[in-house]
Parts: C-alpha cells; sequence; structure tokens
C-alpha cells in the first residue's frame, strides 16, 4: 500500500499517520462532549446566526442577544477629528520642558509633512487632578475635573499617518475604504430597543463632516440598513404631512401602506434587498414621528442648555456641539444603541479640526473651547440621570503628535506610534492610566495596544466578542479586528 494513502491532511498539522489520527480524534470527541455539557448548562455563549439576522432584515433593529452578558446598554463615541495632541491634553511628558528647542536625539529628519524641527514644550500647563493626582492639561479644564472617572489609555498605534485611513482604521478596523464602521457591526450584532429610531446615529459637527466622512459611519459590505443615520440638532427633522390631514388619519395611512409592503414582501420571499428597502422606508416614517420630538431642545430646563454651553450666542459653534451632545444624552434615553458624535470638520490647515500642524496653540484654543464645555456637561448628565450605569462613553482621535515642531511651524506634526484615547462609564474601572509613552512622547513603549485592542475592549462592554462578531464576504469571515486584537482587561472594572 502506498505510505501516502495511509495519511490524511490535518489543518494546521501537516500530514498524519493512521494512529495520530486516532489518538486525536478521541480527544475531539472528549471535546464535542465538554462543549455539549456545557452548553446543556448554559455556560458557552452565544452565537449570533448571521443567516438568522439577514433573513429578518424586515425588522432589522429588532434586538438581539449578546454573545454573554453586557455591561453596557449603549455608547456615545465623542471623535476629535484631525488628531488631537496627546502632549496637549492627557500625556504629560515633563522632560519636554527640559528639552525644549533641542533637537530630538535619534529623532526622524523627515516627517508627514516635512522636515521636523526642534522638541517642543507643551502649549498649556499641567497640574494634577482629583484624588488620583493625574496630571491633565489647563486646555481642558472641564474634562480634566472629571479624571477619577476615566480610563485613559495612552499606548495607542495606528496604522497610518494620513488622517483618511487612520479615521478608517479607527472606524472600522481597516484603513482601506469598504469596511463597516464599528456602530454597523454593533447595529448588525443587536439591533436597539426603540424601533421608532435607529440603532446607529451620527451626530455631525456644526462645521461639517470629517476627512473620510459616511466611511465612519458606512456599513460597508454589510446589509445598507445597518449604516449610520446622519444627524444634527441644527437641521432638526419635522414631522411632514400634508395641510389639512390630521395625525390620525396620516398614522391610517401608514397602517395601510404597512399592509401593502407586507403582501409585497410575501410574494416575493428571500428577497433580502426589498426586506431591507421596506424596513428602511419604514423606519424613516416612524422617525418623523418622534425625532421631532426629541430635536426639540426647548422642552430642556434652561439650567440644563446653561450648563452645556447650549445657550452661548456668541459662541455658535460651541452652542451647535452642545446641542448635539444634548441629543446625544436623549437618545440613548430612548434606547439608541452607538450614537457617533463628532467634534471638528475637515478642511485644510486644520482650521475646523484639531490638525495642529501650523499654530497649534492658535488652533486648539479655539476647537477646546467648542470641545471642553459640552463633552463635560454630558458625561456629568449622563451621571446624574443614572444612564452612566449602562452608557459606556469613550473618546477618541485618529492618532497623536509628534513632540517636536515641525521646521519653521509652531505645530506638530502626524504621530500614529503612541496617543492616547479613553472610555468612561458601564463596565470602566475609574481612575486609570494604562500604557505608557517614551519620555518623550513620541511612541508606546509599555503595554503598546494597536487600535484594534481598543475595539476589541468596545465590542467586549457590549457584551461581543470580536473574534466570534463576523460576517462572511468574498469568501472570507471578516470582522472589525481583522484576524488581531485583544480586550484591554487592565481598564475594565
Amino acid at each position: 500500500m502506498n505510505p501516502r494513502a495511509e495519511s490524511l491532511s490535518f489543518q494546521g498539522h501537516g500530514l498524519l499517520d493512521r494512529r495520530g489520527f486516532l489518538s486525536r480524534s478521541a480527544t475531539a470527541l472528549g471535546s464535542v462532549a465538554l462543549t455539549h455539557l456545557l452548553g446543556r448548562e448554559g455556560l458557552l455563549a452565544a452565537q449570533p446566526d448571521a443567516s438568522a439576522v439577514l433573513a429578518d432584515l424586515a425588522h432589522p433593529n429588532r434586538p438581539r442577544p449578546p454573545h454573554f452578558s453586557p455591561k453596557a446598554q449603549n455608547v456615545i463615541v465623542i471623535f476629535c477629528a484631525g488628531a488631537v495632541s496627546q502632549l496637549e491634553t492627557w500625556d504629560y511628558k515633563p522632560e519636554l520642558h527640559r528639552w525644549h528647542d533641542k533637537p530630538m536625539p535619534g529623532g526622524p529628519a523627515v516627517t508627514f509633512q516635512g522636515p521636523a524641527g526642534n522638541l517642543a514644550r507643551p502649549q498649556y500647563a499641567f497640574r494634577p487632578r482629583g484624588q488620583t493626582g493625574k496630571m491633565v492639561s489647563d486646555l481642558i479644564p472641564h474634562l480634566a475635573e472629571l479624571t477619577d472617572d476615566i480610563a485613559f489609555v495612552h499606548s495607542l498605534t495606528s496604522k497610518s499617518n494620513t488622517h483618511g485611513p487612520a479615521e478608517n482604521f479607527l472606524s472600522t478596523g481597516f484603513a482601506l475604504d469598504g469596511f463597516p464602521s464599528v456602530g454597523s457591526w454593533i447595529g448588525y450584532a443587536l439591533g436597539t430597543d426603540n424601533q421608532d429610531l435607529p440603532a446607529f446615529v451620527s451626530l455631525l459637527d456644526p462645521r461639517g463632516v470629517p476627512q473620510n466622512g459616511s466611511n465612519n459611519w458606512g456599513s460597508g459590505f454589510l446589509p445598507a440598513t445597518f449604516q449610520g443615520t446622519t444627524w444634527s440638532a441644527q437641521n432638526p427633522v419635522r414631522h411632514l404631512s400634508a395641510p389639512g390631514i390630521t395625525r390620525e388619519a396620516d398614522q391610517a395611512a401608514r397602517r395601510l401602506l404597512g399592509q401593502l409592503n407586507q403582501r409585497h414582501l410575501e410574494a416575493h420571499p428571500g428577497d433580502e434587498k426589498l426586506a431591507a428597502r421596506i424596513a428602511s422606508y419604514e423606519l424613516a416614517a416612524r422617525m418623523q414621528l418622534s425625532v421631532p420630538e426629541i430635536s426639540d431642545l426647548s422642552t430642556e430646563p434652561a439650567y440644563i442648555l446653561r450648563a452645556y454651553g447650549a445657550d452661548d450666542t456668541g459662541h455658535p459653534i460651541k452652542a451647535g456641539f452642545a446641542r448635539n451632545c444634548i441629543l446625544a444624552r436623549r437618545l440613548v434615553e430612548r434606547g439608541v444603541r452607538f450614537v457617533q458624535l463628532f467634534n471638528g470638520a475637515y478642511a485644510s490647515g486644520g482650521e475646523l479640526n484639531w490638525d495642529g500642524h501650523n499654530k497649534l496653540k492658535e488652533q486648539y484654543d479655539r476647537h477646546a473651547s467648542i470641545l471642553d464645555q459640552p463633552a463635560a456637561a454630558l458625561i456629568r448628565d449622563l451621571r446624574q440621570r443614572g444612564l452612566l450605569e449602562n452608557t459606556l462613553v469613550v473618546w477618541c482621535t485618529e492618532f497623536g503628535r509628534m513632540p517636536f515642531f515641525q521646521k519653521g511651524a509652531q505645530g506638530r506634526d502626524h504621530n500614529p506610534d503612541g496617543f492616547t484615547c479613553w472610555m468612561t462609564g458601564a463596565g470602566i474601572r475609574k481612575g486609570v492610566s494604562h500604557g505608557v509613552t517614551d519620555e518623550l512622547g513620541r511612541a508606546a513603549v509599555k503595554d503598546i495596544h494597536p487600535l484594534y485592542d481598543f475595539n476589541a475592549t468596545l465590542l467586549h462592554l457590549l457584551g461581543l466578542d470580536h473574534e466570534r462578531l463576523t460576517f462572511e464576504h468574498n469568501g472570507v469571515q471578516r470582522r472589525l479586528t481583522n484576524v488581531e486584537g485583544h480586550v484591554i482587561r487592565e481598564i475594565l472594572a
């Protein structure tokens, strides 16, 4: 007999002889038995059924169970577009004072936008905050007061030093276009508790959209029904009806249309695109009834508007962002699963965002005055209402900045090798600083975490295993974290 006929190809183990095969088969049978027993006892996490989700596209936002018991029910992501400098905000580097205006030892001669200049001290004073005594910048005094409630990750890295691809990497796990955003993955996995609102809402900055625009809230190859719904307090949705038509008559017409749609769907079984299209139209109709009430901030007490800065008539951009922050709170109050709150919009030179290449301090004075008070008020408001127990708040940016100024400028170039993002709220340890960059803040050197880990942790807090949340596309089981990612357990409560 041909010796090769006695062998079997066993994935990951090369060729296996008959004895080895039988031995491993016995082990495998034991594993099957153990899996059965664990499943019968309810000790295995549930596995979302992608085919079941796709088959139910007539009800795409229907709540679905997570893999395991979640710490958070909702997420608000504050996305500061343009790459906020960690050295002017959260990552205190006193050595930069000693090395100020000197060349960086062993530093690069050229970076993203050109020749590197000398090292530059932080442009704002740092001081100890709260019970932890963490050093935080005076640039963001309102957020600094919340340090004791925040878990900082100081050692994040990105795969790109260019804004568009880096935004993609943060939002989708890939630097290339065409992949689903984190909010779309979450809507696909979990749905939402409020069937009159989307599972995923993106609140756009009053100044416009981030550089990569809809990639940050797009559904990629997931069904289009899971993409984010863009919205802004500056452009509220209003109830639309013909003159003379009462709300009751309008609702009766919608019910009739729903019955006709259902008959049409039954006549075309298995048509996923038709089901998704009908579901989207029906959701849009329901939103016409539910959204105007949510958008009407005139019902908010004056002290709330004042706390957020939404009544600041002298600073309309800040007031607009503040109104978006109030809207984010109102959305999670009503069960919206994932809210993306943008601070900053695309414009060359960083005039509308945090891209501080040229006149960093002048630019950051302007941008921080928009971000700080409203974002801090949002977290306080969530806590006072008891919502922070079930809501995860994430602050993030696509990468950081270099410790030296660009040659001939008063700003810092792009730095994907070590920067800070943070989380607070449901499931998060309070007052934690995890990960370390070197003494000048150039690169992460301890507990280094690619952004895959940050997204894996976000999913984990929602009860989702990032390795099992998958969707087959072009023959590949795709996921938010590609084939990487580990939960950052050091920041979990």
